[in-house]
């Protein structure tokens, strides 16, 4: 099994720095650009299903970037990103006066405090778990495609690699990019980060 995975292009709340986990933001003019550019590097690929976030903004990357190609698609709320709560929308400027203690413990151990009202890292991590528990549902597809967030394809690679779940920050995606894990017997390979290429059969 191949898994293909891209983030959504740029948002509004990208731009500005807000945590967005599951608030509405649009793609930018930039980020509907990127989408349209991994059509242009993805458009070969034999994708046999699709895996995507319920999220509009990753609905949307998702829906330029196949460009009406008629592929299977499921949308899962297990590939949501991380709730934040009543951080939603906010810029961490805001939440130090606004709630400072519990945006100051956070900060310092963001594994365990959880955002006030939102999803804690443990919950969160879980939630990519059993999505990957369920990767085994797919297993006669050849090569899935992955449409999520930085978070979960963060957390994603780094769990499937057998890593701590903070080794996630080793791993950013970048938007406007395709990356790669294989899965044989339950051992994966990371074969490409970030690749800004036209993608060629091997073959």
């Amino acid at each position: 099994m191949r898994l293909w995975l891209i983030r959504h292009g740029e948002t509004d709340a990208n731009v500005a720095g807000l945590y967005s986990g599951h608030s509405p933001t649009p793609l930018t003019a930039k980020g509907v650009s990127q989408a349209h550019t991994l059509h242009r590097l993805l458009r070969e690929v034999p994708f046999d299903q699709v895996l995507c976030s319920e999220l509009e903004r990753a609905q949307h990357t998702a829906r330029l970037a196949l460009h009406a190609r008629d592929i299977p698609t499921h949308t899962t709320p297990l590939l949501n990103e991380m709730f934040f709560g009543d951080w939603e929308m906010r810029h961490h400027r805001d939440l130090t006066r606004e709630d400072p203690e519990s945006y100051a413990a956070w900060c310092t151990d963001w594994q365990n405090a959880v955002p006030t009202n939102g999803e804690g890292f443990q919950a969160f991590s879980a939630r990519v778990q059993r999505f990957i528990a369920q990767l085994p549902t797919w297993s006669a597809s050849e090569n899935i495609l992955i449409v999520s967030h930085q978070g979960v394809l963060s957390l994603l690679i780094a769990t499937l690699l057998k890593m701590p779940a903070s080794s996630l920050w080793h791993f950013r995606v970048d938007q406007g990019t395709w990356s790669v894990i294989d899965i044989h017997d339950d051992f994966a390979t990371l074969r490409v980060l970030n690749s800004r290429a036209v993608w060629e059969s091997e073959e």
